[in-house]
């Protein structure tokens, strides 16, 4: 049987883009020899059984983010100075990923988190609009273009040992996180956090609360 790192690691550096509406382009970041090592590497690392793991589902990575090393919610910084994975990635740090990981921390660490889930997207690769970062769910005409693509995706990634609580990271997500399992079930329960680009941007005065929330989540997560 082949483990849920080997699953992830074809997954991942299998991605191809739908045609997109017009002013939109995509980030594939799999392309890259270097990443696609990279990627082998993180899921060698840290998902080399066949254990399942609760997910937890962003909206679409970002440029500096999974649109740079193409794994979730991590920036070449955090995978260099967390993961321990040396990279000559340009060290673009991301907010969401300094987030992420700062609970990763307070959870016990990488080894410890990343045995329990599974940071993923509800669309795998980065979308960019006029040179910044652009969400799938931004206009109608762009969810209905990548609308298959996110059920093939999910579908997919779930067959490997989903848990049966996810964690949703955005409001907005959480409505078609909703939307997809209503059509492909997998989840019973689904844990809405707010975003960690938004506690970032706009919240840093409550990161204890938020750190806290975030801790009660996984808790709740990994009880079912």
């Amino acid at each position: 049987m082949p483990t849920f790192g080997q699953l992830a690691t074809q997954f991942l550096l299998g991605q191809t883009a739908p045609p997109l509406p017009a002013g939109l382009a995509v980030m594939n970041p799999y392309l890259a020899p270097t990443t696609r090592e990279l990627v082998a590497a993180f899921y060698q690392k840290f998902y080399a059984d066949e254990r399942p793991r609760t997910f937890m589902v962003g909206i679409n990575p970002g440029r500096f983010g999974g649109g740079s090393t193409g794994l979730s919610f991590t920036d070449p910084v955090r995978l260099a100075q967390d993961c321990g994975i040396v990279n000559p990635l340009k060290k673009s740090p991301e907010l969401s990923s300094q987030w992420v990981y700062t609970a990763i921390a307070a959870y016990g660490g990488p080894a410890r988190f990343f045995a329990d889930f599974y940071l993923t997207a509800m669309y795998p690769l980065a979308l960019v609009k006029n040179g910044k970062n652009y969400n799938y769910y931004d206009d109608e005409a762009t969810v209905q273009a990548l609308w298959p693509a996110i059920l093939a995706s999910l579908r997919a990634q779930i067959s490997w040992g989903a848990g049966p609580v996810a964690i949703c990271f955005g409001k907005k997500n959480e409505q078609f996180l909703r939307r997809a399992n209503h059509e492909l079930g997998g989840f019973a329960k689904i844990i809405t956090l707010d975003h960690p680009r938004f506690i970032m941007q706009y919240r840093r005065q409550q990161t204890e609360a938020y750190l806290a929330q975030y801790l009660a989540a996984f808790a709740e997560a990994k009880n079912g």
